[in-house]
C-alpha cells in the first residue's frame, strides 16, 4: 500500500517525469479511491499551486499547452463535489497566497495585452475561490489581492464593454462576486484612512470607468441577457455601496471640513493639536483629471462621475449644520468637468455639441441636488456667509447665458434650477435670457420644447408671485425691439406658453395687466408704427407686439359688473387708444396706392398685424359690452353712430370707428391676396358678425348667407389644392401651408352656426373636403410628434366621430352621397360609365336625396302651401322611386350572375371606404339614407367579386366589413325602411347567392381566424334578419318558406356539380349552407317558443315548414363528419349546429308530449347523429387546447346533450364525461385564463350532469375530485392534474346539489379543505405554481366557506383556512400575480367574516396575522417609488388598498366583540407605516380604513399606546391620531348630530 500512494508522489515531484503523465497520474489520484495518500487533497492542491507558481515565478519552463492544462486542472479540483463534501464534513483544505499573486498577475497581463483569450479557466478558477470560504480567505486575508483582483476584472469587464464584441457573463459573475467579497472586507475594516487610499488608488478610476461603460451601453440581443437585465444594475449599485462606504466614511468628514473650510482649520488648529493632514478632495480631484481612459471618452466619464460623488457626498454628510462644506464640494466638484473652463474665457470651440450636451447634463444633475437637499439658504448666505453661494451660481448663471445651448434641452433645464434657487441670480442677465431661451431661441423638436415652456413658465409663475409681470415684460419688449437675430421669428406663445401665460394672468391684479397693454401700446405708437412703412423688420416687430397684446386680452379676466370702475375706464381708454392709435394708422396706411408688389413682406405683415389687432379689438369689445354694464364702447361714442345692430347687418367697418367703408374694402382685397393671418382674421370677423346678427331679435337671412358663403370661398382654392401642414392654434403664425388646416379648423368649428345659412352646392363641397381629407388622415395622424397640433385630417375625424354630425342631417346625406360617388369612382372604368348599375344611381346628381331633411323644416308662405307641399311629395316619392328600382337591379344583376370584377388595389380602396362608413353613426340615419347605405353594402356584396389575383385574407376582411357593417344599420330605428323597396327573403335569397358564389375561393382557408370571423359576421347579419321578419309579424310564414326552400335547393358544390351524393363537395360552401340552416332553425324554434297557446296552428305550419331544414342540415353535418377524418377535430360551423338542431328537437318534442313518452323520442333517426357527435366531441376534448372557440361550442353542446340521460350512448354516463372535462383541465395548454373564459360553459354543462346522475355516479365523480387533490401528484410534478381538480371542486360549489349528493359533497368537505392546505404548503415552495395553483386554491377555499355557511359545523375545518392564508407567499410577486393572489386572500378572510363569525372570535390571533400581513403588503407594495413607479402598478396597488379599508370599515361596523383588540390592531399599523413612505392615494385609503378602528379605540387604549409604543413609532401615532381627531372625529360628531 506504501508503494501505492508513495510511487505516486515521488513521480510528481520528479523531474524526469513527462508533464503529460504528471497530470494524468494526478487526475487519476484525486478521482480513486484507490489511491491513499496522507493529506491527499491538501498535496495534491498544493503540488498544482506550486507548479503555476513555478511557472510564472520564472523558475520553470513549461509549454503553453501544459501550462493551460495546469489551470483546467486546478479549476477541476476547486469545483469538485469531492472538496466541497471534504470542506462540509470539517477538513481543512487550503491554497497559498501565491496563488492569488498568479491569478492576479494573469488577469493583469489579459488587460494590458487587451485580449480575453484563453482566461475563461482563470476567471473560474478565481470564482470557485470566492465562492469557497476555506479557500478566499487567500483573498480576504490579504485586502491588498482582493483590491488587486477586483481592480483587474473591472478593467477586463470595461475592454468588453468598450469592443463591438457581445458581452457574454463570465467577466461579470465573477466582478458581481468579487465585489461582494469585497464589501464584506470593506465593512470590517476599522482604519478609514486606509480603506480611502485603498479605493482611491486602485478602485476608483477603474469603477467609475465601468459604471460609466454599463450605463451607456447600448445593449443588442447578442449580449448575454444576465448581464443586460441583472448584473449590470447589481453591478452599478455594488460600484455605489463601495465609493460611499470607501470616501465618504462619518470618520472622514473632519478631513473634508479641513480641506475645504480653510478658515475652519485655522480655528481648529488654535483650539488643539494639528491632525494628520488627509486632502480627500484634492486626491479625488488628481483621480479624475488623471488619464484612466481613452481621451474621447474622459470627458464623459468625469461628467457622469461628478454627479455620482456629490449624491454619495451629500447622502453621507448632508445636515443643516454642514450645508457649507456641501457647497464647497459642489464648487470643488464642478471644477472637474469642462464647463468650469468656460468661466475664465476661453475653451467654448473645443467642446461639441455631444459634449455641451454630457456637461449640460452633469451641471443639471449637481443643481438638483442642490435643490432637493436645500443646501442653498439665502438668507443665511448673505447674513453669514458674505453671499459666497450667491457668486458661484451667479457666475454659472453668467456663463450659461453668454454661451445659449438652445438646441439642448438640459440648458434649459440649468437655467429653470438657478432660477428656482434663486431669481436674482438670472435677474442682471434678464434681458439676455429672454433673448437667448424665449425671443430669439430656434426651438423646433418637442424634446427640447419642452423645457424650454418648463423654463418659461418658471419666469411666469416667480414674477407674478412677485407682482413683477410688468418688469419681465418690460424686458420682453425690449428684446423684441431689438434688431432682429433672423429674419423671421418664431412666434413669441407657443400653445403651451399660451396657456402658462392665462393661469398667470387670472392671478394677477388687473392694473398689473393694463401696465404691460399700455406699455406695449406707447412703444407701438411712438417706435414701431411710424417706421413700419417699407421696412419688413418693423413689420415683423409690430406682428410680434401684435401677438403679445392679442395673448394678452384674448387670456385676462373679462370685466364684469363687479369690477372696479378705474379698471374698467382705464380698459376703455387703453382699447380707444389702441383703436385710434395703432389700427386707424394702420388700415390707412394698407388702403394708401403703392407701386409695390403685393408680396412684399412688410405688406403682408404689416396686414396680419393690422387685421389680428382689428379681430381681437372687436372680440374683446364686443365681450366686455356683454359682460359688463359700466364699459362704455368706443364704437357707441362715433358721431352719428348707428346703432349695434345696424352696424352688424351691414359692413364690419361699420364696427371699426374711424374706418370708413371704402377703405375696409380696400384693406379686405389686400388681405384676401395673402393666405396668411389676416385672411384668417377676416374670416373670424365674419363669424363674429354672424354671432351678432343671430343675437338680433330679428335675424337678416341673407346677410347670414353671405357671411356664411364669404367664409367658405375665402379659403375654398388653398383646400383644394391639397397642400397643407399641421397647425398648432397660434393666430399670429398662420402661413401658406398652416391656413387650410386654420380655416378648416375655423369652419368646422363653426358649422352649428353657419350651416343654416349654406346653400346645397356649399355643403356638398363641404361632404366632399371631408371625404377627401378623411382619405388622407392615416399618413397625417402617423406623425407622432404632432400632438399639441391639429391637421386636417384630424378635425375632419374629430367631426366624423362625433355626436354632431347626425344632428346636422343635410351635411349627413350630402356626405353619405359623396362616399357612394366615390364608390363608384372605384369601379373599373366599364362598370364606372354604366349609368344603370346600382351605386351610379345611388350618387346620381339629379335625385332630391335631401327631400326628407327639407320637408319638415321648408318655410312656406301659407298662400303658396298646396304647390309647395306637391312638390315636396313629388321630389320624396321620386326618391323612393329610385331607390326602388335599384333594389330591383341588384337582385336582377345578382340573378344574372354578371358582377362587377374588382382588382386588389380596388378592393382595398373600397374597404378604406368602408372603414370610414364604419365612423359614422349608421344607426341614426333617416330612412332613404338607411336604405340607400343598405343598396349600397347590399350591392358591394352581390354585384361585385374579386379577380383570382387578389388576396383572399383581404377579400375575406372586404365580405366581413360589409356584413357588419348591414348589421349596424340593423339596430337603427329606420332599419325596416328596407323592406319598402324589395321583400325579405329576396334580400337573404341574393346575399346567400352571392357568398355561395363567393366560396369557391375560401376552400384553402378554412382555418384561418379572419375566416371564422366572417362565419360570425354573416351569421350574425342573418339572425338579426330573420328575427326582424318575425318580429314585423307582416308575411312570415311567405318569406321565411321562400328562404327555407331557396336553401333547401342550394348544393355545396364546386361548379354546376348538382348529384345527390355530392361528389364535388365544397367544404366553404357547406360550411355556409350549415350556418344559414342553423341560424334559420335558432330562430324559427325561439320564434315557436314564444307564440301564444291560442296560435299553436301557426306553430304546426312552422314546424312543418321546419322539417325539411332540419332533414337538411342533418345530411350536411353526416358528410361533413364522414369527409372528416376521425384524428381531425370537427369543423368549427357543424358544433353550433348540431346544438341548435338538438334544441329543435328536444323543443318540439316537448311540444308533442315527449316527456311522457321517451320512448317515441329515442326511435327518431337522428338520435344516432347525436350520439355519433357526442362520442367525437368527447374524444376530441382533452386534445383541444387553448381552442376557445371550439371548446365553447362544445361544451354548449354537451350542455344540451347532457339534459337528456337517455341519450348516453352504450354503456356511457355522467361519469365518462366528466372524466373527459378532468382531462381537458388537465391538459398542457389549458391556463387559468383559458379556465376563466370557459368558466360559464363548464358550469353549466356540470349543472345538468349532477341534476341527472345518480347518487353512485356522483359518488364516483367525488372520488375522481379527490384523486386529484393527493399530494403524490404535486410530488410527481403533476401541477395540472391539482389544477383540474381545484377547478372541478371550484365548479361543484357553482352547482345546485340536494339530497344524497349534497350530503355525500359536506361529507367530504374537510378532505378537502385538508387537502387545499396542504397542496399550497407545497405549491409556495415553487414561484411558477403561485398563478396555476395557488390563486385557484385561494378562490375555491372561498367559495367552499361561503357555501359552506351553517353546514361547516367543526370550527376545526373553518380554522385551516387560516393555515393557507399564513402559507401564501405576498412579496416578490409580479403584479398580476400579486393582485390575484391579494384578491384571493381577501376573500378567503372576507367569507370568513361574514359567514363564520362565531370561528372567527375563537380564532381571532389567526385572523388578525393573516390580515395584518395583507396590509403589511400593501404598504411594503404602495410606498413612494419616485420615477420608477408604474402607473398600472399603483392602480392595482390602490385596489388592494381600497379591499383593506372596506375590510377595516367591516371589522369596525359589524364585530363589536373585536373591539378589545382595536389597540392591537392601531399598533400593528403604525409600526408598519413608520417604516415606510406610502404613495398619496394608497395612504388614503389605509388612513381612511384605520380611521375605523380608531372609533372603536377607547381613552384607555389611546393612553396605553401613547406609553407602549417605541419613540419613533409613538410620533407616528401622535401624527395619525391628531389627523383623526381633527378630519375624521369631527366629521363623524357633525353627521351625527343631524341622524335621527
Amino acid at each position: 500500500m506504501a508503494a501505492v500512494y508513495s510511487g505516486i508522489y515521488l513521480k510528481l515531484k520528479s523531474g524526469k517525469t513527462p508533464w503529460e503523465d504528471k497530470l494524468k497520474l494526478a487526475r487519476f489520484a484525486w478521482v480513486s479511491h484507490q489511491c491513499v495518500l496522507p493529506n491527499k487533497e491538501q498535496v495534491l492542491l498544493d503540488w498544482v499551486s506550486h507548479a503555476l507558481v513555478s511557472y510564472y515565478n520564472k523558475k520553470r519552463d513549461l509549454e503553453d499547452e501544459v501550462v493551460e492544462k495546469l489551470w483546467v486542472y486546478l479549476d477541476n479540483v476547486i469545483h469538485s463535489k469531492r472538496l466541497q463534501n471534504l470542506l462540509k464534513s470539517g477538513k481543512t483544505v487550503g491554497l497559498s497566497f501565491s496563488v492569488a499573486q498568479v491569478i492576479n498577475a494573469r488577469l493583469s497581463e489579459a488587460c494590458s495585452q487587451k485580449t480575453q483569450q484563453n482566461i475563461g479557466t482563470v476567471l473560474s478558477c478565481s470564482s470557485g475561490i470566492l465562492s469557497t470560504p476555506s479557500l478566499s480567505i487567500i483573498y480576504t486575508a490579504k485586502c491588498e489581492l482582493l483590491v488587486d483582483l477586483l481592480s483587474q476584472l473591472s478593467k477586463l469587464a470595461c475592454l468588453q464593454l468598450a469592443s463591438d464584441d457581445a458581452v457574454d457573463s463570465q467577466v461579470f459573475s465573477v466582478l458581481q462576486l468579487t465585489f461582494a467579497q469585497y464589501l464584506l472586507v470593506q465593512r470590517q475594516q476599522t482604519n478609514p484612512n486606509r480603506v480611502f487610499g485603498q479605493v482611491t488608488s486602485h478602485l476608483l478610476q477603474p469603477c467609475l470607468l465601468l459604471r460609466h461603460l454599463l450605463t451607456v451601453r447600448s445593449w443588442t440581443q447578442a449580449d448575454d441577457n444576465h448581464v443586460r437585465q441583472h448584473l449590470s444594475r447589481e453591478i452599478r449599485n455594488q460600484v455605489e455601496t463601495l465609493l460611499q462606504a470607501g470616501l465618504f466614511q462619518p470618520e472622514l468628514f473632519s478631513s473634508y471640513k479641513e480641506e475645504l473650510l480653510p478658515e475652519q482649520e485655522l480655528q481648529e488648529k488654535k483650539k488643539g493639536a494639528l491632525k494628520s493632514l488627509l486632502l480627500p478632495v484634492n486626491t479625488v480631484q488628481a483621480k479624475l483629471g488623471g488619464g484612466f481612459c481613452e481621451p474621447a471618452l474622459h470627458g464623459a466619464v468625469v461628467a457622469g462621475s461628478v454627479s455620482l460623488l456629490y449624491k454619495l457626498f451629500l447622502d453621507s454628510y448632508c445636515k443643516a449644520e454642514n450645508h457649507l462644506v456641501c457647497f464647497h464640494m459642489l464648487s470643488r466638484l464642478f471644477g472637474c468637468l469642462r464647463l468650469s473652463g468656460l468661466q475664465q474665457g476661453g475653451g467654448e470651440d473645443r467642446l461639441s455639441p455631444a459634449d455641451w450636451s454630457t456637461e449640460l447634463l452633469a451641471l443639471e444633475q449637481l443643481l438638483n441636488l442642490v435643490l432637493s437637499s436645500d443646501i442653498y439658504n439665502v438668507a443665511s448666505d448673505r447674513i453669514r456667509h458674505k453671499e459666497i453661494q450667491f457668486g458661484f451660481y451667479r457666475k454659472l448663471a453668467q456663463m450659461l447665458t453668454s454661451h445659449s445651448q438652445a438646441s439642448i434641452p438640459a440648458w434649459f433645464r440649468c437655467l429653470k434650477l438657478l432660477m428656482s434657487l434663486n431669481h436674482l441670480i438670472v435677474e442682471p442677465d434678464l434681458d439676455d435670457l429672454v433673448a437667448s431661451a424665449w425671443i430669439d431661441a430656434k426651438v423646433s423638436e418637442p424634446r427640447t420644447r419642452k423645457p424650454q415652456e418648463a423654463l418659461i413658465n418658471t419666469m411666469f409663475q416667480t414674477y407674478s408671485k412677485l407682482r413683477q409681470f410688468p418688469r419681465l415684460f418690460e424686458e420682453v419688449l425690449t428684446v423684441i425691439c431689438w434688431p432682429a437675430a433672423d429674419e423671421l421669428r418664431l412666434p413669441v406663445f407657443s400653445a403651451g406658453l399660451t396657456v402658462k401665460l392665462r393661469e398667470c394672468l387670472l392671478e394677477l391684479p388687473p392694473n398689473q395687466i393694463l401696465d404691460i397693454l399700455c406699455l406695449f401700446v406707447e412703444k407701438c405708437q411712438t417706435l414701431i408704427l411710424p417706421a413700419v412703412e417699407g421696412s419688413a423688420d418693423m413689420a415683423l416687430k409690430l406682428l410680434s407686439v401684435s401677438s403679445v397684446l392679442h395673448a394678452f386680452l384674448f387670456n385676462m379676466r373679462s370685466l364684469d359688473d363687479v369690477t372696479p370702475s378705474p379698471v374698467v375706464l382705464r380698459t376703455q381708454s387703453l382699447l380707444a387708444k389702441m383703436q385710434k392709435g395703432i389700427i386707424q394708422p394702420l388700415m390707412e396706411l394698407l388702403q394708401a396706392p403703392r407701386r409695390e408688389k403685393k408680396s412684399d413682406l412688410w405688406l403682408r405683415k404689416a396686414s396680419d398685424s393690422a387685421l389680428l389687432l382689428a379681430y381681437t379689438w372687436v372680440e374683446v369689445d364686443t365681450l366686455f359690452s356683454i359682460s359688463c354694464g359700466k364699459y362704455v364702447s368706443p364704437a357707441a361714442e362715433i358721431a352719428g353712430a348707428v346703432t349695434a345692430s345696424a352696424a352688424w347687418h351691414g359692413n364690419i367697418a361699420a364696427f371699426l370707428p374711424g374706418v370708413e367703408e371704402r377703405c375696409w374694402e380696400r384693406v379686405m382685397e389686400l388681405a384676401n391676396s395673402f393666405a396668411s393671418t389676416s385672411k384668417y382674421c377676416l374670416e373670424l370677423l365674419t363669424v363674429q358678425k354672424v354671432k351678432m346678427i343671430l343675437m338680433q331679435t330679428k335675424a337678416d337671412v341673407q346677410a347670414l348667407q353671405h357671411a356664411a358663403a364669404f367664409i367658405l370661398e375665402s379659403g375654398r382654392s388653398s383646400v383644394r389644392r391639397g397642400e397643407s401642414e399641421p397647425w398648432d392654434g397660434d393666430i399670429s403664425a398662420i402661413s401658406d401651408l398652416t391656413y387650410p388646416t386654420a380655416h378648416w379648423h375655423l369652419v368646422i368649428s363653426n358649422l352649428a352656426i353657419l350651416l343654416p345659412y349654406i346653400s346645397l352646392k356649399d355643403v356638398e363641397y363641404i361632404a366632399d373636403v371631408l371625404l377627401e381629407t378623411l382619405l388622407s388622415a392615416k399618413a397625417q395622424e402617423a406623425d407622432a410628434d404632432l400632438e399639441s397640433s391639429v391637421s386636417i385630417g384630424k378635425i375632419s375625424l374629430g367631426l366624423v366621430r362625433s355626436s354632431f354630425l347626425p344632428e346636422m342631417k343635410a351635411l349627413h346625406c350630402a356626405f353619405l352621397t359623396s362616399l357612394i360617388h366615390r364608390f363608384a369612382r372605384v369601379l373599373p372604368s366599364a362598370a364606372r360609365d354604366s349609368a344603370d348599375l346600382p351605386l351610379q344611381q345611388l350618387s346620381a346628381g339629379d335625385i332630391p336625396w335631401y327631400g326628407e331633411i327639407l320637408a319638415p323644416c321648408k318655410p312656406v308662405d301659407l298662400l303658396e302651401a298646396p304647390s309647395e307641399n306637391n312638390l315636396l311629395k313629388d321630389k320624396l316619392s321620386l326618391s323612393w322611386e329610385t331607390l326602388e328600382k335599384v333594389a330591383q337591379c341588384i337582385v336582377l344583376l345578382a340573378k344574372n350572375g354578371c358582377p362587377v370584377v374588382l382588382k386588389e388595389s380596388q378592393l382595398e380602396s373600397c374597404l378604406d371606404l368602408l372603414e370610414i362608413a364604419s365612423l359614422l353613426k349608421l344607426d341614426s340615419l333617416l330612412p332613404s339614407d338607411c336604405t340607400r347605405c343598405f343598396l349600397v353594402l347590399l350591392s358591394l356584396l352581390a354585384n361585385t367579386r374579386a379577380s383570382v389575383s387578389c388576396s383572399k385574407l383581404l377579400l375575406l376582411k372586404f365580405l366581413s366589413t360589409c356584413f357588419h357593417l348591414l348589421r349596424c344599420l340593423q339596430a337603427g330605428s329606420n332599419a325596416s325602411a328596407v323592406f319598402k323597396v324589395f321583400h325579405a327573403s329576396d334580400v337573404l335569397e341574393t346575399l346567400m347567392t352571392s357568398q355561395l358564389t363567393a366560396s369557391e375561393l375560401f376552400t384553402d382557408v378554412l382555418t384561418v381566424p379572419v375566416w371564422a370571423q366572417y362565419l360570425q359576421e354573416v351569421q350574425a347579419f342573418l339572425e338579426n334578419l330573420l328575427q326582424m321578419i318575425t318580429e314585423r309579424r307582416q308575411s312570415v310564414r311567405l318569406n321565411l318558406e321562400k328562404f327555407m326552400s331557396f336553401l333547401v335547393s342550394c348544393k355545396p358544390d364546386v361548379g354546376a356539380a348538382k348529384s345527390q351524393d355530392w361528389e364535388n363537395w365544397n367544404p366553404a360552401a357547406g360550411q355556409l349552407l350549415l350556418m344559414a340552416f342553423t341560424t334559420l332553425c335558432h330562430v324559427v324554434t325561439l320564434y315557436l317558443q314564444q307564440l301564444p297557446e291560442k296560435k299553436l296552428w301557426s306553430a304546426d305550419v312552422l314546424s312543418a315548414l321546419l322539417e325539411p331544414v332540419v332533414l337538411q342540415i342533418v345530411a350536411t353535418v353526416e358528410r361533413s363528419l364522414q369527409s372528416n377524418a376521425q384524428s381531425q377535430p370537427s369543423p368549427l360551423a357543424f358544433i353550433p349546429s348540431v346544438t341548435t338542431l338538438l334544441r329543435a328537437d328536444l323543443s318540439c318534442a316537448v311540444r308533442k308530449g315527449w316527456q311522457k313518452e321517451p320512448g317515441g323520442f329515442l326511435e327518431q333517426p337522428r338520435v344516432k347523429l347525436y350520439q355519433k357527435f357526442y362520442s367525437q366531441i368527447r374524444r376530441e376534448l382533452p386534445r383541444a387546447g387553448d381552442n376557445l372557440q371550439f371548446l365553447q361550442s362544445a361544451l354548449q353542446f354537451l350542455t344540451v346533450f347532457c339534459s337528456v340521460p337517455e341519450l348516453y350512448p352504450g354503456k356511457e354516463t355522467a361519469v365518462t364525461v366528466v372524466f373527459a372535462l378532468k382531462k381537458l383541465l388537465a391538459g398542457p395548454a389549458v391556463t387559468t385564463q383559458v379556465i376563466q373564459s370557459m368558466e360559464k360553459e363548464l358550469t353549466e354543462v356540470l349543472v345538468q350532469l349532477l341534476g341527472n346522475c345518480s347518487a353512485e355516479e356522483f359518488y364516483t365523480i367525488m372520488r375522481l375530485t379527490l384523486q386529484g387533490l393527493e399530494m403524490r401528484n404535486v410530488w410527481q410534478q403533476k401541477a395540472k392534474e391539482v389544477l383540474s381538480a381545484v377547478t372541478l371542486t371550484k365548479l361543484l360549489l357553482s352547482c345546485p346539489l340536494s339530497g344524497d349528493k349534497e350530503k355525500a359533497f359536506w361529507f367530504a368537505s374537510p378532505q378537502i379543505i385538508t387537502a387545499l392546505a396542504m397542496q399550497t404548503k407545497e405549491a409556495c415552495q415553487d414561484q411558477s405554481l403561485i398563478s396555476t395553483i395557488v390563486v385557484p386554491i385561494l378562490e375555491t377555499v372561498a367559495a367552499l366557506l361561503r357555501q359552506g355557511e351553517g353546514v361547516l359545523l367543526n370550527p376545526h375545518h373553518v380554522a385551516l383556512a387560516f393555515s393557507i392564508l399564513l402559507t401564501v407567499p405576498l412579496d416578490h410577486l409580479k403584479t398580476e400575480d400579486y393582485r390575484s393572489v391579494f384578491l384571493g386572500v381577501h376573500e378567503v378572510l372576507f367569507s370568513i367574516v361574514q359567514c363564520h363569525p362565531k370561528v372567527l372570535l375563537k380564532a381571532a390571533p389567526s385572523f388578525l396575522n393573516s390580515f395584518h400581513r395583507l396590509v403589511v403588503s400593501v404598504m411594503h407594495e404602495g410606498r413612494q417609488k419616485g420615477d420608477r413607479g408604474n402607473t398600472e402598478e399603483l392602480e392595482v396597488i390602490q385596489k388592494c388598498a381600497h379591499l383593506v379599508e372596506r375590510m377595516y370599515t367591516h371589522i369596525a361596523a359589524g364585530m363589536e366583540d373585536f373591539t378589545v383588540f382595536s389597540a392591537f390592531i392601531v399598533a400593528q399599523y403604525v409600526t408598519e407605516l413608520q417604516k415606510v413612505t406610502l404613495d398619496p392615494a394608497v395612504k388614503k385609503h389605509l388612513t381612511e380604513g384605520i380611521y375605523h378602528i380608531l372609533d372603536l379605540c377607547i381613552e384607555r387604549d389611546i393612553k396605553f399606546l401613547n406609553a407602549s409604543l417605541p419613540a419613533g413609532v409613538r410620533e407616528v401615532f401622535k401624527d395619525l391620531y391628531n389627523d383623526y381627531n381633527h378630519y375624521h372625529k369631527a366629521k363623524k360628531h357633525g353627521e351625527e348630530k343631524y341622524t335621527a
